[in-house]
């Protein structure tokens, strides 16, 4: 046996364990190169679209088999339209139409500048119920200059044949009323169909400015 063998073993305790006194500065700094251990979850960036007076900003590529995880970023979003909503609708049929059923959840938490006002409640009249109309992700955006809203979308496995397409948005908006309002989402299009686009639009007026970026998630 060598003697870096018998070093190493008289080292090792009655439980096949390494004795604290093995490691020391000196035999750490000797060594020259370490396993690679596994690497996290990796966003990869797909895509980046710019609002500029934009009616609707549609992802019609990008969505398919290579990740099973999917993530929107928007970035201050800026209606046009004074307390306006952002929302968004999925597709199977690469954007020729934006229609797939949604049962969906709604709630927010806010808060006042004033600090005279503080809730966290459900929002019946956000929600959907087997509908294909455009989900709310962010409401009530104030339009004045120094206003905007932020928030994520993450799809899960939307090349699915099998299952349901599962959805969970959160996001905060600097409001008309100069709240600051964050809102939670979640719910599914019921579709067993590949979802293969996504459009995102204002319930009134246009995207003035904004940012929205895709990645997906890279596999482990």
């Amino acid at each position: 046996m060598g003697s870096i063998t018998r070093s190493f073993a008289n080292n090792i305790g009655s439980s096949g364990i390494l004795v604290a006194s093995a490691v020391t500065n000196a035999t750490v700094e000797d060594v020259t190169a370490f396993g690679t251990a596994p690497s996290p979850a990796t966003l990869v960036l797909i895509s980046t679209q710019t609002a500029s007076s934009s009616a609707n900003i549609s992802f019609t590529t990008g969505l398919d088999s290579t990740y099973d995880e999917y993530i929107f970023k928007f970035i201050n979003i800026h209606p046009a339209t004074d307390a306006s909503e952002f929302q968004f609708n999925m597709s199977t049929d690469s954007g020729s139409n934006y229609n797939v059923t949604k049962t969906t959840t709604f709630f927010r938490a806010y808060h006042d500048e004033a600090d005279t006002t503080t809730t966290l409640q459900y929002l019946a009249d956000s929600d959907l119920a087997q509908s294909t109309s455009y989900q709310r992700i962010l409401r009530e955006i104030g339009n004045d200059n120094d206003q905007s809203a932020s928030g994520t979308l993450t799809l899960f496995n939307p090349s699915s044949t099998t299952y349901v397409k599962h959805f969970i948005a959160t996001g905060n908006a600097s409001t008309d009323g100069n709240f600051t309002m964050n809102y939670f989402v979640a719910g599914y299009g019921n579709t067993t169909s590949a979802v293969n686009a996504i459009d995102f639009k204002m319930s009134s007026g246009n995207i003035d400015d904004g940012i929205i970026k895709l990645y997906g998630v890279k596999k482990s």
